[in-house]
């Protein structure tokens, strides 16, 4: 199964500020309760996004500006807090195929990568600068280059680092390891059967 290589990823980008964004708001734990991962973007930052009543807050991802954007920009430190997976799962099933932040926790990091969600660091100015862009062109095209180490958008460009590793599987298409196993299983099985104690 050859996973898709991941060099660059465009569409428009929302901003949901804020700095140490755990992965209890990114994702409430009641939610988690699924057997699978499908419908987990429905509940989305619902806590911050929805009062009591089902009605919605203003939010970022509630502005009908914003509706289908598929880059995620945020503050330092996000996806801190527990380890769950369901965080970056309810970010993709979302629609979110990118995320820009200041810093990110690192095991929300490696959750991300898995899911082939490229996560870029940038400066806390140069977000803000492309911030201010979408906010007075909302329909903005946004492009994070994976490959290149930069976010393009409106003639502009500002750098962004995908951490070494992560960026190696992205753009070489090895960022599911249990993809890459599958992938290797026939050599596996050739291998195990001219093995004699395994052919046995």
């Amino acid at each position: 199964m050859a996973l898709e290589k991941i060099t660059a990823v465009t569409g428009r980008a929302v901003c949901v500020p804020g700095n140490d964004i755990d992965t209890d708001r990114i994702i409430p734990a009641r939610f988690m309760k699924c057997v699978t991962f499908d419908g987990l973007g429905e509940f989305l930052f619902h806590d911050v996004r929805k009062n009591a009543d089902g009605s919605d807050q203003p939010h970022p991802l509630n502005d009908p500006r914003f509706r289908g954007a598929t880059i995620l920009l945020s503050g330092a430190n996000f996806g801190c807090g527990s380890s769950r997976e369901h965080a970056p799962q309810a970010i993709q099933k979302h629609g979110f195929r990118a995320v820009v932040a200041e810093s990110f926790a690192e095991i929300f990091f490696g959750n991300c990568t898995t899911l082939g969600i490229p996560c870029a660091a940038a400066a806390r100015a140069d977000i803000a600068r492309l911030t201010a862009a979408i906010e007075a062109d909302p329909g903005l095209e946004v492009t994070v280059d994976v490959a290149a180490g930069a976010i393009r958008f409106g003639g502009q460009s500002i750098p962004a680092e995908v951490r070494p590793a992560a960026r190696d599987a992205l753009i070489h298409g090895r960022w599911d390891a249990i993809g890459e196993l599958l992938d290797g299983l026939p050599a596996v099985q050739a291998l195990a059967a001219r093995t004699p104690y395994l052919a046995a």
